[in-house]
């Protein structure tokens, strides 16, 4: 594998990396959690960038500057709202690591972060959200040498266990 993934419990918004993902919602304009504090620390920059964008549909990411954070740019990503795992839930998760991913071969970007995207007031359970990151995650680093490292940040020590198993799960 060309990269590493680093697991950190954190803020994602104090992260000196090439991009940072944030877990947006279609409108990309802002709202709770991850994203709320990311609009807050980027600043109204950020905000009037988005409304440029059109929204972004579940699974898919946009990208824009960074604007006041110390991360060069902001991918956004669209995660699924879990509504029992029949309606495609998985496989939209799995989409927005695939784009994101895109988006970071097209951009330059060698160090990205990634919250547990889907996993806060969208539901998805950890457990099943991390084993999807998990092998998108190492899928994309041995398909693209350009990433040094990714970086999973958990917002509290519950998500944290999750990504841990998760990881070593895979020998990792």
């Amino acid at each position: 594998m060309a990269g590493k993934i680093t697991l950190v419990e954190g803020d994602i918004t104090k992260l000196a990396v090439d991009a940072i993902v944030n877990a947006a919602n279609p409108s990309l304009l802002g709202g709770g959690g991850v994203d709320g504090a990311i609009h807050r620390a980027a600043g109204p920059g950020l905000l009037a960038e988005c409304k440029t964008l059109g929204g972004c549909p579940t699974g898919e990411a946009r990208i824009t500057a960074g604007h006041r954070l110390p991360a060069r740019c902001v991918i956004h990503t669209v995660g699924p709202v879990w509504r029992g795992g029949g309606r495609g839930e998985p496989g939209l998760l799995a989409s927005c690591y695939r784009r994101c991913f895109r988006l970071a071969r097209e951009h330059g970007i060698r160090t990205v972060a990634f919250p547990a995207i889907s996993t806060g007031v969208y539901g998805f359970p950890k457990d099943q959200a991390a084993a999807i990151a998990i092998r998108e995650i190492q899928r994309a680093l041995a398909e693209n040498v350009g990433i040094i490292e990714v970086l999973l940040v958990c917002f509290n020590p519950e998500t944290k266990k999750a990504y841990e198993a998760a990881l070593a799960g895979t020998g990792e």
